[in-house]
């Protein structure tokens, strides 16, 4: 197993108070969900960063977690690897270049472990697909309690649909004002239409200083001005 130091930037305080609802209300849907899929509809909204620092707040709640990066078409999780050697990584085990251990990177931070998406590959899509990525869940369920994907955005690959029926949730990551509604409810149905139950919506990247409705004025009350990320969790749909 490898092992490497992960690198983490301070966070605000309702911001980390926020990924801790996140994790209560995943930890209260129920003992079966397990393995959970994070997306977006584009690029460039967050999810990343929510599987992240979800996954580090679930291991910092006495859990064993294993993050997968699973974004092998453009993958940013490597921004949190601050030190240590990397050399396997999801593509690799899924070609049959390393085993499952192989690839599984321990951290510095107690209970959380990671895997990198590894190098490109021409067919990402068959690989998600495979009995091999099948059996590394098989294999993480009966080791971790908790296991975060972080996926391609569902709006530009049909990757997200294939992991997705095969996890036990879905959490959809949406930026405040990049979007819109409909768009936001066809990424909805495509998750529906692969049978993957979504658990809820992260609100990403709000402006909370504006004044505009109720989150603003509160948090501008009682923390003052900044702008930041607020985490909402939503019910899932139907």
């Amino acid at each position: 197993m490898q092992e490497i130091e992960i690198a983490r930037a301070d966070m605000a305080f309702r911001t980390r108070e926020a990924y801790k609802t996140l994790r209560s209300n995943i930890e209260f849907s129920g003992n079966n969900i397990r393995i959970i899929a994070v997306t977006s509809c584009t690029p460039n909204e967050g999810k990343s960063e929510v599987s992240f620092e979800l996954a580090m707040s679930i291991a910092e709640n006495n859990n064993r977690v294993l993050l997968v990066d699973a974004d092998l078409r453009k993958s940013v999780m490597r921004e949190h690897f601050k030190s240590g050697r990397v050399r396997y990584g999801l593509s690799n085990y899924l070609v049959g270049r390393c085993t499952i251990d192989e690839c599984i990177c321990r951290t510095d931070q107690e209970g959380f472990d990671l895997i990198f998406s590894g190098p490109t590959t021409p067919t990402p899509s068959e690989l998600l697909n495979s009995v091999q990525f099948d059996k590394l869940l098989e294999d993480a369920r009966m080791d971790y309690d908790y296991i975060i994907i972080d996926t391609p955005p569902l709006g530009s690959v049909v990757d997200s649909a294939i992991i997705g029926r095969k996890c036990d949730g879905c959490v959809l990551v949406i930026s405040s004002g990049s979007i819109s509604y409909r768009f936001a409810q066809s990424v909805v149905t495509q998750l529906n239409k692969a049978d993957c139950k979504i658990l809820g919506c992260v609100l990403n990247k709000v402006q909370m200083n504006s004044g505009k409705g109720y989150y603003g004025k509160y948090y501008g009350k009682y923390y003052g001005k900044y702008y930041g990320n607020y985490y909402g969790y939503g019910e899932e749909s139907k």
